[in-house]
């Protein structure tokens, strides 16, 4: 069974509001569709700031910056031709 402090602070919760100027971590990992551990690791790479001892909050802009790292790269292609096979 999961402790409290898990369900508290490493579950997605959705917002009260998914149009508003401010959101959790929680709540953002809610609307973007992923965890909170993610979530958390893009804010980490991306040097996005909160206050000291604060809990963390996201903006649109942060929100939009975490969704735009979160986005899958298209593979790169090995310049390989690729051998045809006979059918």
């Amino acid at each position: 069974m999961p402790s409290e402090k898990y369900l508290k602070y490493q579950v997605p919760q959705p917002p009260a509001d998914v149009n508003q100027e401010f959101m959790t971590v929680q709540e953002t990992a809610w609307v973007l569709g992923c965890g909170v551990k993610t979530v958390r690791r893009r804010i980490a790479d991306l040097g996005i700031k909160g206050g000291p001892g604060a809990r963390i909050i996201t903006s649109r802009a942060d929100r939009l910056a975490i969704h735009e790292a979160s986005r899958p790269t298209p593979a790169r292609r090995t310049g390989r031709p690729r051998k045809l096979r006979a059918a």
